[in-house]
């Protein structure tokens, strides 16, 4: 009859392309960040241009190094990105994205640390849209008795 396999979970094969190169795609507001991790020193390259010029802000340098410094492998790989679309904000939050699952995508065993820590969800939260007969998503027009 039917063999029974023992509860294996089923780690997924590291993604590998032929220049050593690991990708994933990060979302967050209107941004969209295309990430490719490779092996290196750490450097981090945002749109051809390093990161602390890109992002001048040490918040959002520091939201891009979480996922890395979680799972400790801050000065094993280095990334290179292009962002478009939305604020500074936004990006820094694609790019921290698309960093967390490029991780997963090279090594599956990070997968529950870097879940249990929030990266790889993609945050839904974008602008309400506006409606008819207010000022903005929720503001009303000033009421005015006389």
């Amino acid at each position: 009859g039917e063999v029974a396999l023992p509860d294996v979970e089923i780690e997924p094969e590291p993604q590998i392309d032929h220049l050593g190169r690991t990708y994933a795609t990060g979302k967050r507001k209107d941004a969209v960040a295309r990430v490719w991790l490779r092996p290196g020193v750490g450097t981090i390259t945002v749109n051809k241009r390093a990161v602390e010029v890109y992002f001048a802000r040490p918040a959002l340098r520091m939201i891009i190094n979480q996922p890395a410094e979680l799972v400790a492998r801050l000065s094993q790989y280095d990334v290179i990105c292009t962002v478009k679309g939305g604020g500074l904000s936004g990006q820094a939050g694609a790019v921290r994205h698309g960093i967390s699952r490029a991780l997963v995508a090279r090594e599956p065993e990070l997968r529950k640390m870097l879940r249990s820590g929030g990266f790889l969800t993609r945050d839904s939260r974008v602008v309400e849209r506006k409606k008819y007969g207010k000022r903005k998503a929720r503001r009303s027009f000033q009421f005015s008795k006389r």
